[in-house]
């Protein structure tokens, strides 16, 4: 079985190779009920951001890594205060682990960071070190996430498991001492051609794809016939979520999604695109449908948005939404622009769409886009752009000094609502 995945898997690669003023102020104190806070109740949004900040001129300052990586680091850990990180840096550097090392640690796993250094990481680290010392930082720095198992058995237990893989694979096609389902599948994938870096993780995940035997093989080879490329992270989210479904359960997806306008064959290209499109419920799907159905999106227009952006599907009712009232009820782009570009649902609405909207809005009102049309302009110019392309094309292209300093405290403001 394993040989015809591997041949058919070389097959597909030969294959494949013959992506302002009083109205200024008013139009933003309209914007106001489309802006939610997310931050926790007893938290203000100033602390938040303090927060935040610090913890990117940490980063960059104490790992060398790059803003951009940072800033989206400090959306998934934040602190204010540098003892902590401090002290777990120190400990990595006292077991021998390098800056680059630990960098990739903390790029992969940062909550580590917020983890008390000598009562929960030492112990783990002092015990791994104890079996066999000299593999702790190659290990460690390539599956960080072993860290989250309990000190004693359980980590001692994967680390050995990670430990044989990491070295059968310095050496191609050989073969592990260890044996078992999970070795001999990892094994595969390594053989298929998928890096370290993603097979590793599975061999300590609670969600593991690479148990059993008949349920693998059937699964990676749908994955392999669909053209998912083994080096890329798409290809392991798409064989789990392959491996956690029975086949009645991804056929009847796949008949809902064909009463919603899909061909079947749409169905499995929205999967290679978003392979989570079929780990939604069947109540999920239908309630993303008929909001959008109550939003006045024709039935016919359904299918060729959720093609175009699948991730839709997955957004609250609420929040479609909050974003098609402000884009079409206030900012007047016609429904029919929405349909044609809907990746605009995957932007957050504090710190893209309500924004760049008030921006536009302001303008707008003043008579200052496209030779003083009231129109807004097409949504890609205003959205499929980077702050710096937005700003460079709608702000600091105006001539007036203080209406480009009240567009940018406009802008500015709402990004940090």
């Amino acid at each position: 079985m394993y040989s015809l995945i591997l041949h058919g898997r070389s097959l597909a690669q030969l294959q494949k190779r013959r992506s302002f003023s009083v109205s200024v102020t008013l139009f933003r104190n309209a914007s106001t009920s489309f802006s939610s806070s997310t931050s926790v109740a007893d938290a203000s949004p100033r602390d938040t951001r303090k927060g935040k900040n610090f913890t990117v001129s940490y980063l960059v300052g104490s790992l060398g890594l790059p803003t951009k990586l940072a800033e989206s680091i400090s959306r998934r850990v934040s602190f204010a205060d540098r003892s902590n990180p401090d002290s777990v840096l120190s400990l990595f550097r006292s077991h021998g682990f390098t800056d680059s090392q630990i960098s990739d640690i903390i790029t992969d796993h940062p909550r580590l960071l917020l983890l008390d250094a000598e009562k929960t990481l030492a112990p783990k680290l002092h015990s791994l070190q104890s079996r066999g010392g000299a593999e702790l930082t190659e290990i460690v720095s390539k599956v960080p996430k072993i860290l989250d198992k309990r000190e004693g058995s359980s980590i001692n237990f994967y680390y050995d498991v990670v430990r044989d893989i990491v070295e059968a694979d310095k050496t191609p096609k050989q073969s592990c001492s260890r044996r078992g389902n999970k070795m001999r599948n990892v094994l595969v994938l390594r053989d298929l051609g998928m890096p370290q870096k993603l097979f590793l993780p599975l061999l300590i995940s609670l969600a593991e794809p690479i148990c059993g035997k008949q349920r693998f093989e059937e699964s990676l080879k749908k994955v392999v016939e669909l053209g998912f490329e083994p080096t890329t992270s798409k290809f392991v989210t798409a064989l789990r979520m392959l491996y956690q479904m029975s086949d009645k359960t991804v056929q009847d997806k796949v008949n809902l999604y064909k009463t919603l306008g899909f061909a079947g064959e749409d169905v499995w290209e929205m999967f290679k695109k978003y392979p989570f499109s079929l780990a939604y419920s069947e109540k999920k799907i239908m309630n993303t449908f008929e909001t959008f159905l109550g939003l006045g999106v024709a039935r016919d227009e359904f299918a060729g948005m959720i093609m175009s952006s699948p991730q839709c599907i997955g957004f609250s009712a609420e929040a479609l939404k909050r974003k098609t009232e402000f884009l079409v009820e206030k900012m007047k782009w016609p429904l029919k622009a929405l349909v044609g570009r809907p990746q605009v649902y995957n932007y957050s609405m504090e710190k893209m769409i309500v924004p760049r909207g008030n921006v536009i809005g302001a303008l707008m009102s003043r008579g200052l886009l496209r030779d003083g049309v009231s129109e807004p302009p097409p949504l890609p110019s205003v959205f499929a752009c980077t702050d710096k392309a937005f700003l460079n094309r709608y702000v600091l292209k105006v001539d007036d000094k203080e209406l480009v300093a009240e567009l940018m405290a406009i802008f500015n403001a709402d990004s940090a609502s």
